[in-house]
């Protein structure tokens, strides 16, 4: 898998987070030639309320459909191919279409669990039927941490993602349903049809890691005691767009979460450059997202994504954007981040395969990278079958061909967030009262520091696309560019 991102432009009930929306009345004006129906971005002044720029965007022939007023942020639609230099003037500080910003969710392929390995799973009868394939818990200690505690129910972890199965034997108890909403098209439905999965299985395996019941059914989650809460922000067609993310980052703002899971990235270049025009609008609505859910008591945790790319030297992004042809960009500085694993105070989180080693995928860069956990590696193929099943991820799956629940691999930093997400869980139920800050550095003291390996780092690449595809170099001390401050350990984080 490359890096992880979405798409999106669905339709879903006009409500916005706890403002009411804001839909525009009044003289139609002229009407211009019409374009294709398009989404924008409206963003007032920092700190400005939105009352000018609704006006504008009347007046500019377009529709706001969401109006998220605790950042200044209007979604809003129109069909004038002139919008955006209408929209322009007092009471509007940016404004950006988010046509062809759909990013792709790359989640690579499930390797199923049969249901005849499920019946034949042979595990501590104390355990969870498949938990001795789950050598991911075992690494951070899940079994002593849980012990001592298993995570409280009054913790409530917002997975921003593909939906989850309410039908799964794993999750059905695990979801708080009253907490859940799809955010497509950046606006909110809380009709559970509407946050379950439909195309995708993604948000149901990133679930399973945070929270799978401790039930004698299938696994068992980092934190079987929180409750996760579906956000859907990718759509149908496999793609997250900005203006779903930033109503998923709203959403758990308002509705008590204390912490979300993004295992995505925002914009399909890998890294939004707030000196490009275009890119410069979705970084502003993101960072103003994610600080007032920070101010609410939010912690987010993100992937740092799967194209082993040093954050830390930005020079130039040659597999961008991932929704279409890839361009070159050069001369990059770090003013282009990686969103949303870049915003000031989101945990960054790097990936790890079974022998402790950085994954073959994983990004890193000293500085950038928070902590690490477990994401898979499974590198080698035979006649195109992986021959590593078991160095995957084993967690809940959702088929959507059949509709029917299940338990499958996935591999990527998408399956390494949700671990350092169910770890932050069972901190926060063991020490409550932490605020995001605290718990961001109480979970990087509590992890193991992993040392850089010597030289060249070249695993056996799994398809590799040149001789030397997944060559990086480690820099940093106890605290590197490949672990960060270490691999994060459920048991130190609730002793």
């Amino acid at each position: 898998m490359k890096n992880l991102r979405s798409k999106t432009l669905a339709a879903a009930s006009a409500v916005s987070l706890g403002v009411g929306l804001a839909v525009t009345g009044g003289l139609a004006p002229a009407a211009s030639a019409a374009g294709p129906d398009t989404t924008f971005l409206v963003l007032a002044p920092q700190g400005a309320t939105t009352g000018k720029a609704a006006a504008r965007v009347t007046a500019a022939e377009g529709t706001v459909v969401a109006t998220y007023e605790q950042i200044g942020v209007l979604v809003v639609r129109s069909a004038n191919p002139d919008f955006a230099t209408d929209v322009a003037g007092a009471g509007v500080e940016s404004v950006a279409s988010t046509a062809g910003l759909g990013t792709a969710l790359q989640e690579g392929e499930t390797l199923e669990v049969s249901a005849a390995q499920v019946a034949n799973a042979a595990a501590d009868p104390t355990a969870e039927p498949l938990f001795g394939q789950q050598w991911d818990m075992s690494m951070i200690d899940v079994p002593r941490a849980h012990a001592v505690n298993a995570g409280r129910a009054d913790v409530v972890v917002g997975v921003l993602d593909s939906g989850i199965s309410s039908s799964h034997p794993d999750l059905a108890s695990q979801i708080a349903k009253d907490k859940s909403a799809s955010c497509l098209g950046g606006v909110t439905d809380t009709a559970e049809a509407a946050w379950n999965p439909t195309t995708s299985d993604h948000g149901t395996h990133v679930a399973g890691t945070i929270a799978a019941a401790v039930n004698g059914v299938g696994v068992t989650g980092v934190a079987p005691g929180v409750k996760v809460a579906a956000v859907k922000v990718v759509n149908d067609d496999g793609y997250i767009f900005p203006e779903a993310a930033v109503c998923g980052f709203l959403w758990a703002a308002e509705h008590g979460m204390q912490l979300t899971n993004n295992s995505y990235y925002i914009d399909p270049w890998e890294l939004n450059c707030r000196n490009d025009a275009r890119q410069r609008p979705v970084w502003q609505a993101v960072q103003r997202a994610i600080r007032y859910s920070q101010s609410k008591g939010v912690l987010h945790v993100a992937s740092a994504g799967n194209s082993n790319y040093d954050l830390a030297h930005k020079i130039t992004d040659d597999g961008s954007p991932n929704n279409g042809t890839p361009e070159t960009r050069e001369n990059l500085t770090n003013a282009c981040l990686d969103l949303p694993a870049e915003v000031p105070g989101v945990v960054t989180v790097a990936a790890v395969g079974p022998t402790g080693a950085k994954s073959y995928y994983s990004s890193y860069g000293q500085g950038v990278i928070d902590v690490t956990a477990p994401g898979g590696d499974t590198r080698f193929r035979t006649q195109g079958v992986r021959s590593t099943l078991t160095d995957g991820i084993l967690s809940t799956t959702f088929n959507p061909a059949t509709k029917t629940n299940g338990w499958g691999y996935k591999q990527g930093t998408s399956m390494s967030g949700p671990h350092a997400t169910g770890v932050a869980a069972l901190a926060l139920s063991a020490h409550p009262g932490m605020k995001p800050g605290q718990l961001a550095s109480f979970l990087e003291r509590t992890s193991v520091a992993q040392s850089c390996p010597e030289g060249v780092y070249n695993p056996v690449p799994l398809i590799p696309t040149g001789p030397h595809a997944y060559d990086a170099t480690c820099s940093g001390g106890a605290r590197n560019g490949f672990y960060g401050a270490g691999l994060v350990n459920a048991y130190h984080a609730v002793r």
